[in-house]
């Protein structure tokens, strides 16, 4: 109740009980939708419409570079090509996740079908590029691009989902099961392990708490942030997700301090990491998950936040693992930045995602169905096989010549951190303004687009000043 008499969200429990007891949908929607969106990109990216090579799809990686010169573009320019990428991705991917839902497996087939014609064409039917366009910056520009994604669907779906228009299914699951929104969390904490200083092998013992401190202060403070204003606005809040007071920024708060402190040489993270998530997953089995899913709670910080808490188990050996992976796949020796060590990469990708994907089936059939409330080991094995996918069909991007990123990933790369606190922003303005329970179709979409507009033009503008939002 709302100490002031009134609330501001009059319809919170109604909107609680619209995201609770939900059950997911299929691994096989989540890999068509998993399919989609990065297929999408690729396809933006082989549309010349303005003719010639365009200087305005610059690598992102390029723009940090002080020795690269990358022409200019002026605001009409700019904003253009912007509004384009806006309309041959991101409403394209809101239809998808609204409108075009029940379609999902035939849309991924048409444009996979579309994607390996373009590519067969680019390798045996193209006289002028009959070769792969490998360029110095790909393998990064991929990596780069992989995160862009991830970012603009999780700040899609975090509206969406209180819509009636988004399917239940794919908001996130109450205890087992898989879902569209399940893969928020893990694929942050992945997306940062693949990139992260350990990975690159930049860590000191000499600076690991300074480190510590200045990686996770932001998070904490965003952390208490987002707690106080919920609580000051009456925000509805699912206290199944991460429990009463717990949220998204303490889960990556607490990764980060562990990582931190215990310092581990990339090589080794694997090893670690996994012995985490079997360990973890033992004392699951031995009756830990029946008391995470129970609704029981005691007057203890601990009990009040038990899904938040012993789920940073299962996200640090998760980031632990990422960590090595990233490390051995972009960091290490075969890391030198040739076409050959792009392959050498795109390969061993490819076959990462999809030996998660069987390891995904075997651990959800026979050791525990997945759970994102648990952060069990199937569901970690789900984060792997998914983010994997997207990242494998991303880095088929040395087929398309020329550019390598569009401008609206160039501009939300540089601002990832500002364009999801934006997101959570705007939503939150949408919810305490709009009664989205009971918003007609056309009208829950029409504020979807205008939300995604706005989210990609600020976005954008703040690219287009040179504005970056990074706190480490």
């Amino acid at each position: 109740m709302d100490p002031l008499g009134k609330s501001m969200n009059a319809n919170k429990h109604l909107k609680e009980e619209f995201v609770s007891n939900l059950t997911g949908s299929s691994m096989i929607e989540i890999f068509a939708l998993s399919l989609i969106v990065p297929t999408l990109f690729l396809l933006r990216r082989s549309v010349c419409l303005f003719g010639g090579t365009d200087p305005g799809y610059m690598n992102a990686s390029l723009k940090k570079n002080e020795d690269v010169s990358v022409s200019p573009m002026n605001w009409r320019t700019y904003m253009g090509k912007m509004a384009l990428d806006f309309l041959f991705v991101v409403l394209p991917v809101l239809l998808n996740f609204t409108i075009l839902s029940d379609w999902t497996c035939i849309w991924a087939m048409v444009l996979a079908s579309i994607l390996l014609l373009y590519i067969a064409y680019r390798r045996f039917g193209s006289p002028s590029s009959p070769c792969l366009d490998g360029g110095p910056y790909s393998l990064k520009t991929s990596i780069s691009n992989y995160r862009v994604s991830m970012m603009i669907v999780t700040c899609l779906c975090i509206l969406a989902v209180d819509f009636r228009i988004f399917p239940r299914r794919y908001a996130k699951t109450e205890t087992y099961g898989t879902s569209l929104m399940d893969l928020g969390v893990g694929s942050f904490v992945l997306a940062n392990s693949l990139v992260s200083r350990q990975a690159r092998n930049l860590s000191s013992n000499l600076k690991k708490w300074r480190t510590a401190l200045q990686s996770t202060s932001p998070l904490i403070f965003l952390g208490f942030g987002r707690l106080v204003s919920t609580i000051g606005i009456d925000y509805q809040v699912h206290v199944g997700e991460y429990g009463v007071h717990w949220n998204f920024f303490f889960t990556l708060a607490a990764v980060s301090i562990l990582t931190s402190v215990i310092d581990v040489a990339p090589k080794y993270c694997g090893i670690l990491g996994l012995s985490i998530l079997i360990g973890y997953q033992i004392c699951l089995l031995c009756g830990l998950n029946v008391y995470l899913i129970s609704s029981e709670r005691g007057m203890d910080i601990i009990s009040q936040n038990k899904e938040g808490v012993y789920s940073i188990f299962g996200y640090w050996g998760m980031y632990l693992v990422g960590v090595q992976l990233g490390n051995y796949l972009f960091f290490g020796k075969h890391s030198i930045a040739t076409v050959s060590s792009n392959q050498w990469a795109r390969n061993r990708v490819w076959i990462l995602s999809l030996l998660f994907w069987l390891l995904t089936v075997i651990l959800d059939r026979y050791v525990e169905r997945v759970s994102r409330r648990m952060c069990n080991l199937a569901y970690v094995a789900l984060v792997l096989a998914q983010n994997f996918q997207v990242l494998a069909i991303l880095m088929l991007s040395d087929y398309f010549p020329g550019r390598k990123a569009t401008v609206l990933e160039a501009a939300f790369n540089c601002n990832l951190l500002g364009s999801f606190l934006l997101a959570n922003l705007l939503t939150g303005l949408v919810n305490l303004t709009v009664d989205t329970l009971f918003a007609s179709s056309l009208t829950s979409f029409s504020i979807l687009v205008a939300y995604a507009f706005i989210l990609s033009f600020i976005t954008a503008c703040a690219d287009f000043a040179g504005v970056r939002l990074k706190f480490w």
